[in-house]
């Protein structure tokens, strides 16, 4: 049997932002239609059709990143976690509706093109960017963390080769 070298932080980051990437194009993709049929068919607000659709995607992210993008990373319990996915996301929420309401309220722009680019294109890529940082550092922690508990996926052979804390 071969042994097989333990990736380096940077393999390990780009394995990571690939993931997210993948299920946070699922997550965009859920959060794009949810917005639309919130805003076009059911004709709500810009600002209450995406809080909706952003509820609904989070809560994909959530368990996509769990099961699969930070799998490797160590638990520190669901409610902990999903209260720091919800809370951040919440932030990620006020990037986007901060993005909309610049477009809506400050650029007078109306329709669902300037809905789409500044909901969907610039708050959800700015969020996104945000997310990724904030879910690596406080929900989805590094196995030496102190709030970390040992899992499955935690052990030697599986553990991320960086400092504690990052």
């Amino acid at each position: 049997m071969k042994h097989r070298a333990r990736p380096s932080r940077v393999q390990l980051l780009i394995r990571e932002v690939g993931k997210f990437g993948v299920v946070g194009a699922v997550a965009y993709v859920v959060d794009f239609v949810a917005s639309n049929v919130c805003h076009v068919q059911f004709h709500m607000d810009w600002l209450l059709a995406k809080t909706i659709s952003t509820v609904i995607a989070a809560t994909v992210a959530y368990i996509g990143n769990r099961k699969w993008s930070f799998a490797h990373r160590a638990r520190s319990g669901v409610r902990r976690e999903y209260t720091l996915f919800f809370v951040l996301n919440v932030i990620g929420l006020g990037i986007a509706l901060g993005c909309l309401g610049f477009g809506e309220y400050v650029l007078h722009l109306k329709g669902a093109l300037a809905f789409n680019v500044f909901g969907n294109v610039l708050g959800t890529g700015l969020g996104t960017v945000f997310r990724f940082w904030a879910y690596k550092r406080w929900v989805f922690l590094h196995p030496d963390h102190p709030r970390a508990v040992a899992g499955p996926d935690t052990t030697p052979a599986a553990r991320v080769p960086e400092p504690a804390g990052r």
